[in-house]
């Protein structure tokens, strides 16, 4: 993930607006206005994306055509590296029947949302986690990767402070639990950026073998990609980022929309790291994301602004 290309150090930008930023949309998006949206994703350069969540339709109705999509993204864009969520072993089941590449099982932090979220302690999920990899290890060979997303890694609407401790010990069990890489997540967007340092240190220091995933950052205060730049800082070299800054938690009052792609990638590309990603393609793509979500409020300084003239792209 982290190989050069171009000269330049490479820089995953996982694009999570088909999953993350639709949950929390007013209206659902109709399949055929996702696929479309999905493609246009992909030829803007879009290698990373989560494109559903394998949940209850009746608690999501925007992820009811999870197993479609899935299936029909995998056949259309066969690199596409296509990620899903899932919480519980009947989402997993469906996922790999789907064709998911990576499978992400969340995790909360906090335990007023593990609650909200999962109907299910922290210690339950965890244990939860275990026994899906065990049961899919004992599957044999051609499984997905397993990812475990901590959740309100960066403090909880419904908790408030999370220790830092409570973190990093949940980091360090998913790990032991067999998960192929823990990734954190500032779902209400409280992080700062001296926080960010400090965690993604602390638990990269704690994982041994297992690598630390992608940020999943949000912008709720402003800070997003402030603490991009501190994640930088720190090696990461992945980020979540959403398409028009679409997204949120709808089990976590407060929270808004993830990090704008378009942001991201002109952040990233401007400081010399090479996203592979057409900016101007990226924009231009928003306007099917407007005709598939109508009203629905999109967001982002560049595709405002437009592309500065004295911009280019690192070399």
């Amino acid at each position: 993930m982290t190989q050069k290309t171009s000269g330049r150090p490479a820089v995953i930008v996982r694009e999570v607006g088909p999953r993350d930023g639709l949950q929390n949309a007013r209206a659902v998006m109709a399949t055929a206005d996702k696929l479309a949206w999905i493609a246009a994703l992909v030829a803007a350069g879009l290698r990373e994306m989560e494109v559903a969540s394998f949940v209850p339709p009746a608690l999501m109705p925007q992820m009811a055509d999870a197993a479609e999509v899935t299936a029909r993204v995998r056949a259309a864009h066969p690199d596409l590296h296509a990620v899903v969520l899932a919480p519980n072993m009947k989402g997993v089941e469906a996922a790999i029947a789907a064709g998911a590449t990576t499978i992400i099982l969340p995790v909360s932090a906090s335990e007023a949302h593990s609650q909200a979220n999962v109907r299910r302690s922290r210690a339950e999920q965890v244990a939860a986690v275990a026994e899906i990899v065990a049961r899919l290890h004992n599957g044999g060979p051609g499984r997905p990767r397993i990812e475990a997303g901590i959740s309100t890694a960066f403090g909880c609407s419904r908790q408030g402070v999370v220790p830092e401790r409570d973190v990093i010990d949940t980091a360090v069990a998913l790990a032991r639990a067999g998960a192929d890489a823990v990734a954190l997540a500032d779902t209400l967007g409280y992080a700062t950026p001296g926080q960010v340092r400090r965690l993604v240190r602390a638990v990269r220091a704690e994982l041994g073998a297992v690598p630390l995933g992608n940020l999943h950052l949000h912008d709720t205060l402003g800070t997003g990609l402030a603490n991009v730049l501190a994640g930088l800082e720190e090696g990461v070299r992945g980020f979540d980022a959403a398409h028009g800054g679409l997204g949120g938690c709808p089990f976590a009052p407060g929270s808004v929309g993830n990090v704008t792609t378009e942001d991201l990638v002109y952040l990233l590309e401007s400081e010399g790291f090479d996203t592979g990603i057409d900016l101007d393609r990226l924009i231009r793509a928003r306007e099917l994301l407007s005709a598939g979500l109508p009203g629905e409020a999109l967001h982002g300084r560049v595709a405002a602004a437009g592309i500065p003239p004295t911009w280019h792209m690192a070399r």
